[in-house]
This record gives structure tokens, sequence and C-alpha cells, in this order.
């Protein structure tokens, strides 16, 4: 097989056909949403119902086939149907869909094959079904490895939508009480560092990461009890707009949670398995934690997470019963071993690195030449531009962030609001051609809006 065979039907794209949202996706979804409630801003924003996807593109009900750069949510990375991962799904879908936990050839693949692309000692595993069970059970293992209770998390940090999960990050949307009326006990949550809203910086303007590490050390003895377990936190803040800490924060992280006693618990379930061109996004820091989630592309599709921890704490997966009912099913296991496969033989990593750089240029272009783009951020395919009403007084720009969102949606991209700041995922296997032809509807929507608001 050809690691160009998405390309086939990539020919014409974007194809609008009838103008977005059209009338058959009007009809599904209004009569969906009399009993499906609960949806996504993206779907608020532009209601389009989609009907089949192959590669780097996605096609509604009313025959408009858009670009896609969103992979879902950061989960079809490999793109659409990818031959390879639908047979191996296939394969089992027809042989053996579950037997609980029990060893399967394929699971044992699996295994052997992360344990070759991990840090060495990153090797007792267990798989989940989604993000937020992963997230739940690094929790259990944390308390179980340390003999401690609490969590130290990050503000705009996002763990998933379970309570424990929840308690690790901001518990309101907007207008929206999502999680409260009150966060777990013995969960908190510090500033973390945003270079471009920076909290803390040196004389000369830079952002100052010394002084979060001290702020760190402080809290831990004034504003906890003494018993952390572990800090909980995203390489990359996904759902916060693609924030990437100084390169110097990571490891500065680390070895305060070594002196501390606390453990890094890494969660990569948005940015691991080749976003950011490595196969952890900590990968870049050269860090390695204690306990890692990773999922979304993991199986391309296929709900399968898994969390790990050092072999040292390996027996914590005994004392916290890891396993549940779908995780590591042999369908799950099989996606994720073709989607690990596909990434090294298609060489993806450095395709991700490549065109990364192109994203970056591009977007370093788009913000110098438009005065509503403040900032643009982000590693490989994990990418984010943050529009602002003044560049000088950085106020977030929310409105021009919907209009952005909906005219680029409607000339034929699929993509992903976050308020002001517009998110980038397309699939990893996009080559410069189409990153370059996503740009320029984006570009394209901002100069449009940038003229509709007066600038």
């Amino acid at each position: 097989m050809s690691k160009a065979w998405w390309q086939k039907n990539s020919q014409e794209i974007p194809k609008i056909v009838v103008p977005p949202p059209g009338p058959k996706s009007k009809a599904m979804h209004a009569n969906t949403s009399r009993y499906f409630r609960g949806l996504s801003s993206q779907v608020k924003l532009f209601p389009v119902c989609f009907d089949k996807g192959y590669g780097i593109t996605i096609t509604d009900v009313d025959g408009n086939t858009y670009l896609d750069f969103s992979s879902g949510i950061y989960v079809a990375s490999l793109g659409h149907g990818h031959p390879r991962i639908a047979a191996a799904i296939a394969h089992w879908a027809e042989r053996l869909m579950n037997c609980h936990d029990f060893t399967t050839p394929v699971k044992a693949a699996l295994v052997e094959k992360l344990a070759t692309i991990l840090p060495e000692n990153l090797h007792a595993m267990q798989f989940y079904s989604d993000g937020a069970s992963a997230v739940e059970a690094g929790l259990r293992a944390a308390r179980a490895i340390s003999g401690k209770h609490e969590f130290i998390s990050c503000y705009q940090d996002f763990h998933g939508k379970s309570m424990g999960a929840v308690s690790c990050a901001r518990m309101t949307r907007g207008d929206v009480l999502s999680y409260g009326p009150s966060r777990v006990p013995g969960f908190y949550m510090v500033p973390r560092p945003d270079p471009y809203r920076p909290l803390f910086c040196k004389s000369d303007g830079t952002i100052d990461t010394d002084a979060f590490i001290d702020f760190y050390k402080t809290f831990i003895r004034e504003g906890t009890v003494g018993n952390v377990a572990a800090f909980v936190l995203e390489p990359a803040q996904g759902w916060a707009g693609s924030i990437f800490p100084p390169d110097d924060f990571f490891p500065k992280l680390s070895r305060l949670c070594h002196e501390e006693g606390v453990l890094l618990f890494d969660d990569e379930i948005l940015a691991g398995m080749g976003r950011t061109g490595e196969w952890l996004c900590l990968d870049h820091w050269k860090t390695v934690p204690d306990i890692v989630t990773f999922g979304k592309s993991f199986g391309n599709g296929f709900p399968v997470t898994a969390m790990i921890v050092k072999k040292e704490y390996a027996d914590a997966l005994d004392k916290i019963s890891a396993s549940s009912s779908y995780g590591g099913n042999p369908m799950a296991c099989a996606a994720a071993l073709a989607s690990l496969q596909v990434i090294e033989e298609e060489n993806i990593l450095e395709n991700v690195r490549c065109v990364g750089r192109y994203f970056m240029r591009r977007m370093k272009k788009m913000q110098a030449d438009h005065a509503i783009i403040g900032d643009v951020k982000g590693k490989g395919f994990l990418l984010g531009i943050e529009l602002v009403k003044d560049k000088k007084s950085k106020e977030p720009f929310d409105k021009a962030g919907k209009l952005v969102y909906q005219y680029a949606f409607q000339n034929g991209l699929a993509w992903i609001p976050a308020g002001h700041i517009l998110r980038m995922s397309p699939p990893l296997i996009m080559n410069e051609k189409y990153a370059a032809l996503g740009m320029d509807i984006i570009e394209d929507a901002i100069t449009n809006v940038e003229r509709e608001l007066g600038y």
C-alpha cells in the first residue's frame, strides 16, 4: 500500500456544492437535537451532519467535502479510513471482539511495540476506552504509589469529564456551570507559564519560569496539607488553545517534583502519539514522567487509551484493580498496533516535524500581516492562533473567533473553535500542499472578518 493512499480523492477539495449547513444537515440536526443534547461549541456554531471521511477529507450529508483540520478532535490522526487500520479492526471484529482482560495475540504484540517506543522505564501498562478513564486510573495509581492523597494541576488544563478529572481543571466554562458546585477535596490548581500572557516576568519583561517553580514550592508548603501525590498537567494545553510552556519549564518542574517527593503525571491524551512530532510531547524536553496517559491518536479514532507508570511502580496497578470492561479488547489493540506501525513505516513523525515548520512560518507571517492576530503557537500539528482586539492590550476577541470559524467552515475547512483561539489539528499524514490550502482558507476568513469588524 502506498503511503499516498489518501491523495486519490483529494484533488478537488474543498468541494462545496450546497451552502453549508445544507438542507439535509439542517433537517437531520434538528430532528436529532430533539433527543440528543449537550453538544460541543463547534457543533452549535456550525451544525453540519457528516456522512463519510477519507484520508484528509470529510463529507457531509449534502455532498459537501471539507478539508479536515481537526482529525475529529485530535483523534483520526492518520486519516479517515486508513486501509491498514480499518483492516486490522475488521479482522478482530469478526474473530474476537472482547474477552475482558485476558491476553490475546494482538494485545501481546501491542505491549511489545509500546515497550520499544516509550522510555525504557515506562513499562507498566493498562488500557482503557476513553481519556477520562485513563486519567482516573492514573490518579488512583498515584495515590497507591505514594500513599498520599492530594493533587496539584494547572489553570486552563483539561483532563476529562469524570469527577476526579474535572477536579484537575476549571469547573466552569463561560456561563455554563459544567462540573460544580465544588471540586473534590484535596485537588488544587496553580498557574502555569503562558509565554503570551506571563504571570511572572523578569526585569526584561520575559517570562520567569523560576518564579513559577518558587511559587509551587510555597504552595505545597502553605496551600496543601503536605500530602501531595502528584502534579498533574498537560504538556501542551489543548482546550486552552495550544499553549506550550517555555523549554526550560518541564525539566525544572521534574526536578521540583523529585525534590518534594511528588509524582509527575503527564496527561498526553491530546498531545501524545506523534501529534507534536515526537511519540510523547514531553520527549521534546527530554523529561520522563512517573505516570503518563495517552489516547486520541493512539487508535486513530477507535476508542483506546493507555495509562502507564514507571516499572518500579508496577505493583500499584495490581492494588487499584486497574482493568476495565472495554480496555484492551482485541479490536482496540488492533487499531492501536496498526496505528503505531503506520507511524513508523510511513515516517509520520518526520512529516509532522517538516510540515509543522511550514505551519509555524506561515502563522508567523499571518501574525505580522493581520491586526487581530495577537499570537501564534504550536509544535508539529498541534497549533493555535490567538485573536485579540488590540495587540497591545491583548484583549481576547471571542466574536472574531466565532466568525472566523464559521467563515472558514462555510468555505470548506472542518476545524475546532476555542473562543478567541483558533485550534488546528490536521491529520498527521497531510503534506505541505494541503497544509497551505487550509491556511489559505483560514487567512481569507481572517481577512473577511477584519473587514467586517472595521479593521
